[in-house]
């Protein structure tokens, strides 16, 4: 898979909604703004794409419009990364109107998560390396601080071309909802208690592959899914979603599909993200290991949750494509080499 570039201070990235167009409301523009401060403080060059910030309503209704900012971030030679907005629901509404050789031609970082999902599938289909991590407003423009943690691990994974390395868990973490609108709210932060064991032992490495619970919906404009069994093949697949839209039952619905479809059996390790919420993480272990083990007799997949991504605050960063290493014996996860190229000092791109 090709990667993009890593960052230097002095690069710009471009901003863009290809789901839901919240960014440009006017009850919104402050976080916007605020999330646009801290990349400059990182050294970084902010724009909008010329459609990004027109507000929701216009770009609910123009899915061709959302796509075009896509076209353009990844055409446009000063841009060296791309991040979105927001997630939403309607990102797939855009495949059509991508342009598949402005994106394979131009690889670049593109980084999002949630509904962000259909474009990163996209990316993957066209070989790019993308990653699945902040978006601008509920990471980055955080109240009341871009968290200590997830600026590090995106300072990590886009400017340093070195291996990502080991990934600790958090100190503390949020299940607090977003509040966009809302000046005055503030997440609270808990402390961490680490990596949850769901099941298995041992160490295993495969490439990143995942999502969320809508992995197996998406698909191009020819109808077909963007997700192909051999993605799963040798994969650590990361998985994460919100209690709202995935419960015990539909989390083990969700893996008895993938076991169903003969995924399961191709993977070599799963990763699940935090959940966002303050109960037990037991239920949803136990349904997991219903259908994993019980059901498809996999007791050897190792299957670790509790990990700080997807919906949740703070979070590091998922390339897909990018090798990983999970290792049930002392509970940790690694990311044992880079998803961006570096620069030798001539200027010339160098393997991370």
């Amino acid at each position: 898979m090709i990667r993009a570039k890593a960052l230097q201070k002095g690069d710009t990235i471009a901003t863009i909604s290809p789901s839901w167009g919240c960014a440009g409301s006017s009850r919104v523009r402050w976080k916007y703004e605020l999330g646009c401060e801290r990349l400059r403080e990182l050294g970084l060059n902010v724009v909008a794409a010329p459609n990004s910030l027109r507000g929701t309503t216009f770009l609910r209704d123009n899915p061709e419009a959302r796509a075009d900012d896509v076209n353009w971030a990844f055409e446009n030679k000063d841009v060296k990364a791309v991040i979105a907005n927001i997630g939403g629901n309607d990102s797939r509404k855009i495949l059509p109107f991508l342009s598949e050789k402005v994106i394979r031609d131009n690889p670049k970082i593109l980084v999002g998560y949630s509904d962000v999902l259909s474009l990163h599938l996209y990316c993957m289909r066209l070989g790019l390396v993308t990653f699945y991590g902040d978006n601008l407003l509920t990471d980055i423009a955080e109240n009341p601080a871009w968290h200590p943690y997830s600026r590090k691990n995106f300072e990590k994974t886009f400017f340093d071309p070195a291996p990502v390395g080991k990934i600790e868990p958090s100190e503390d973490w949020s299940y607090g909802a977003d509040r966009h609108t809302d000046k005055n709210y503030k997440k609270e932060y808990v402390p961490n208690p680490g990596y949850i064991a769901v099941q298995g032992k041992g160490s295993v490495e495969g490439k990143l592959f995942g999502g969320h619970s809508d992995l197996l919906k998406i698909k191009d404009k020819d109808g077909r899914s963007l997700v192909r069994k051999e993605d799963f093949e040798g994969s650590i697949f990361f998985f994460e979603d919100i209690p709202e839209c995935m419960d015990p039952d539909g989390m083990a619905a969700f893996f008895d599909i993938l076991g169903q479809k003969g995924y399961l059996e191709k993977i070599r390790g799963i990763i699940i993200g935090k959940m966002r919420m303050p109960s037990s993480f037991d239920p949803y272990a136990s349904k997991i290991r219903e259908v994993i083990t019980g059901k498809y007799k996999l007791s050897g997949l190792p299957v670790m949750a509790g990990l700080n991504f997807g919906h949740t605050s703070p979070v590091f960063i998922l390339p897909y494509g990018a090798q990983a290493k999970l290792d049930m014996d002392d509970m940790s996860f690694s990311i044992p080499e880079s998803g961006v190229e570096g620069y030798s000092r001539e200027g010339l791109k160098t393997d991370g």
